[in-house]
Parts: C-alpha cells; sequence; structure tokens
C-alpha cells in the first residue's frame, strides 16, 4: 500500500485538496468553495468533509499518513494559527491545526502559500537540484519562499521570506500592510492595472483607453502588440522586481529565483527589465551565477509543496513516537 498525504490549498474563495504519493504523484483531487462568513466551525467542516472524500477515494490505493494545509496568511507555527488572514477572516486566531488533529487523527502543518509553492517548485519544478532558491509569487499581491542550504526558512517568528512588503519607493503607494511603497504596489497583477489606469493619460493613443475593468491580461495582451503604455507599466513591473531581486542576490547570493503565478504571465514584458537592473546594481561577478527562471508547477506548485512538508512532518513524527516508545 502507498503512503499518501492530503495537500490542500485554503483559498478566500476555493478550497482545492489532493491525495499525493511519495513521488509526487497526484492520484486524486476535488475543490469546492471555501465557506464565507464568520464562523471558523463552517470552514473546518469544509476542509474535514473534503478530506474524507479523498480518504475514501484513497481506500484500495494506499494509506493516509499526514496533512498539509497552504494558506494566503502568515502563520503561526507553534499555535496553529492564521495571522489576521485578509480573506480568511473566519480562521483569524483560531487554532485550526488542533481542531483537525482531534478531528482526523492526522499530523497537521499549516504553511504560507507562497512558502509552499517555493517548496514545490524545489522539490519537482524549476529550482529542483537547486540548494538555495529563491520563489516569487506575483498575483493580486507578491509573495515569496525562500530555501536555504535545502530547507525552507521561515525566521524566527515565521513571518520571512515577505517579498512583497520589501520597501522598494520609501514615499511611495501606500500598502495593505500598512507600509508604503512596498514591491506589491509595483508588481503584482493588482499594481499592473493601477499603474496602466494612472498613466493612460500619457498615452492618447493607447489601445487600452477607456477599457473597463481593466485586467493585467489585458495590458499584457496590448503590450504584446507594442503598446507604449502597456510597455511602459512593464518596464515599472521589471524595474521595481530587478531591485529586490538585486538586493537579494547581494545579500543572500542565492542559486536560483524562480517567479511563479499568474502574474509571470508578463515575463517577456518585464524580465528583460529586470535582468537589466540585476546587471547594473549587483556584484559584477553574481549575476553571471545566478539563475531566474520562470516556475514550472503552475497552479500545484502549492499543493506538491504542502504535499512535501505533509511527509516531512509525518517522518518526524514517526521518528519522534519510535524514540519515546
Amino acid at each position: 500500500m502507498k503512503e499518501i498525504v492530503l495537500a490542500a490549498d485554503l483559498g478566500g474563495t476555493n478550497l482545492r485538496m489532493a491525495a499525493i504519493d511519495r513521488d509526487g504523484v497526484i492520484l486524486y483531487r476535488t475543490k469546492r468553495e471555501t465557506p464565507r462568513g464568520e464562523r471558523a466551525e463552517d470552514v473546518l467542516r469544509a476542509i474535514i468533509e473534503t478530506s474524507h472524500e479523498c480518504q475514501d477515494a484513497m481506500q484500495n490505493q494506499g494509506v493516509v499518513k499526514a496533512m498539509a494545509i497552504a494558506v494566503p496568511a502568515t502563520i503561526n507555527i507553534e499555535q496553529g494559527t492564521l495571522v489576521n488572514p485578509p480573506n480568511l477572516r473566519a480562521l483569524s486566531g483560531f487554532r485550526l491545526t488542533d481542531a483537525l488533529k482531534d478531528n482526523l487523527n492526522l499530523p497537521i502543518i499549516l504553511e504560507n502559500d507562497a512558502n509552499a509553492a517555493a517548496v514545490g517548485e524545489a522539490w519537482l519544478g524549476a529550482s529542483k537540484g537547486f540548494q538555495s532558491s529563491i520563489c516569487f509569487t506575483i498575483g493580486t499581491g507578491v509573495g515569496g519562499g525562500m530555501l536555504l542550504n535545502g530547507k525552507l526558512w521561515r525566521g524566527s517568528t515565521g513571518t520571512a521570506a515577505e517579498l512583497g512588503h520589501v520597501c522598494v519607493e520609501p514615499f511611495g503607494v501606500p500598502c495593505g500592510c500598512g507600509g508604503h511603497g512596498c514591491l506589491e504596489q509595483y508588481a503584482s497583477a493588482t499594481a499592473v492595472t493601477r499603474i496602466a489606469r494612472e498613466l493612460e493619460h500619457q498615452y492618447p493613443k493607447t489601445m487600452l483607453k477607456g477599457v473597463l475593468r481593466l485586467t493585467a491580461s489585458e495590458v499584457y495582451e496590448a503590450g504584446k502588440q507594442g503598446d507604449e503604455l502597456a510597455l511602459e507599466v512593464f518596464r515599472q513591473q521589471g524595474f521595481y522586481l530587478g531591485i529586490v531581486v538585486t538586493a537579494l542576490v547581494n545579500s543572500l547570493n542565492p542559486e536560483i529565483f524562480v517567479i511563479a503565478g499568474g502574474g509571470a504571465a508578463g515575463w517577456d514584458l518585464f524580465m528583460p527589465h529586470v535582468l537589466e537592473e540585476v546587471r547594473s546594481r549587483s556584484f559584477r561577478e553574481l549575476p553571471e551565477r545566478t539563475k531566474i527562471v520562470r516556475a514550472a508547477l503552475g497552479d500545484d506548485a502549492g499543493i506538491l509543496g504542502a504535499a512535501k512538508l505533509a511527509f516531512e512532518i509525518e517522518t518526524k513524527q514517526g521518528v519522534k513516537s519510535k524514540s519515546e516508545g
């Protein structure tokens, strides 16, 4: 019988879960809407029901050994809680890990979704085989995850690699974190549309003029057709992303950077500007040895990273049980 873990991606809109084996093969997957409301118990029930669905599907294929859940929030690992999650407010401070352990009788781990994506890419994706890697996830916001010497770096309080909140403009655009000028305000998909709107009056011939409910995808499509406004937006995105990449090159000297998330779709328009900044701002010998690549796992990066973490916690629990016995 195979050893299997359950890996979940719990977002504000959807809950995705998969049963995955030790080789990273997804044996079963399911999705449902995340309950909306003020009751943490409703979200807990949805996770439990979805896990039972996965376990039932795996009855004849293997044994479920643990579960990991990736969430878009800061995690208190010791308490097993989410810290002020913007899109999962019902779970703020709720001891989700303990509640799931009581109901499922499995080792449980919570992890930030960007950290999980970084682990997934390092396990089976674009940074496989590298000991030090940094992953940017570009979507509605900008997230980050770091692996140093092959281990996920969480920092002293579990909030390491909040790359979207590195300041790139000290007196810049206000950010939801309470700061100003964070990378997230200049390099996310949300930032792409905001900057396009702000600069629109400077480009009277732009094909984006007057577009209702403008999306980052529409800005990208315009850029591919040579629209000057769109190209300027992606120049700015690449410029600011390049500043942060350069700081990390000079300070941590990782082997590889991975750019993930839906915002990576604009790669061909923003990456030349990222590379320009890295070449001009880094110590001369460092850019030549540092790789910057697109993610390889798509939407499954977080799920697979969560699975890897679930296998790790299951192994630790097993070793602990043997030592205690």
